[in-house]
């Protein structure tokens, strides 16, 4: 896994940068320029860890521009992808978890930009700024709750299930309308696939290919496009 230098500075940050993302947009241009100021931003190759699990937490972002990967390890050293966090959104935020280190390891699934601040702005952020402690903690609460309907998926459903609900999560996160259909906004791979449902990349393999067959999806180097998004929700069994 390739790492990423610490964070530096790159001139001065432009205030439009924040004025339509959630965390501060009830925000006006002076207290905009202010949390500028205090951040650091940085461009992460594809690949690079922006940080890892059981690191100390000494900083959290916002993606300005990306894609970011969260994966945990497991006890037996198996990679397990837990979400894809699109730009605009807040990510190491362990501090509104409570923890002083980092709960998983955040790689760049494209060519990203980020900003970020030391930890202990938190909590002036959470006081001071209007709207920043409530869209945190429900963008927060959504993550949750993507991971809580994953862990039932696990426990209830078939891997054809998974691998549908996989997809279509995918393509309402990231999806970017093509001729073809849907296509998922960043690089994934089967293998990305079977980390995310927990099944084999033998088994993910053999039914994208039978789906490919069917037309209901697309699939090439690193790239998928659903082009039969009725088909795919059926094999879901109707849910995202």
């Amino acid at each position: 896994m390739k790492k990423a230098k610490r964070p530096s500075t790159y001139g001065r940050l432009d205030e439009s940068l924040l004025n339509a993302v959630p965390p501060f947009s009830k925000l006006d241009p002076k207290q905009i320029r202010t949390i500028l100021d205090l951040a650091s931003s940085r461009r992460y190759a594809a690949g690079v860890s922006v940080f890892e699990e059981g690191h100390d937490a000494d900083r959290f972002y916002l993606l300005l521009d990306g894609y970011i990967r969260v994966v945990r390890i497991t006890a037996d050293g198996e990679q397990v992808i837990v979400l894809h966090i699109p730009s605009g959104q807040l990510f190491g935020i362990a501090k509104a978890l409570g923890r002083n280190t980092y709960p998983a390891t955040a790689i760049a699934a494209t060519d990203s930009i980020a900003l970020s601040w030391p930890t202990r702005l938190w909590e002036g952020f959470i006081a001071q700024y209007d709207g920043f402690a409530t869209e945190t903690y429900q963008t927060l609460g959504t993550r949750i709750a993507e991971m809580n309907n994953r862990i039932v998926e696990m426990a209830t459903q078939q891997v054809e299930q998974r691998i549908a609900c996989a997809l279509l999560r995918l393509i309402n996160q990231t999806g970017r309308k093509v001729d073809l259909g849907i296509e998922i906004d960043f690089p994934i791979t089967r293998q990305d696939i079977s980390e995310m449902t927990g099944t084999t990349l033998h088994t993910v393999s053999r039914m994208m290919s039978a789906w490919g067959k069917q037309g209901f999806i697309e699939s090439g180097r690193k790239r998928i496009i659903v082009r039969d998004h009725h088909q795919i929700v059926v094999l879901s069994g109707g849910k995202v």
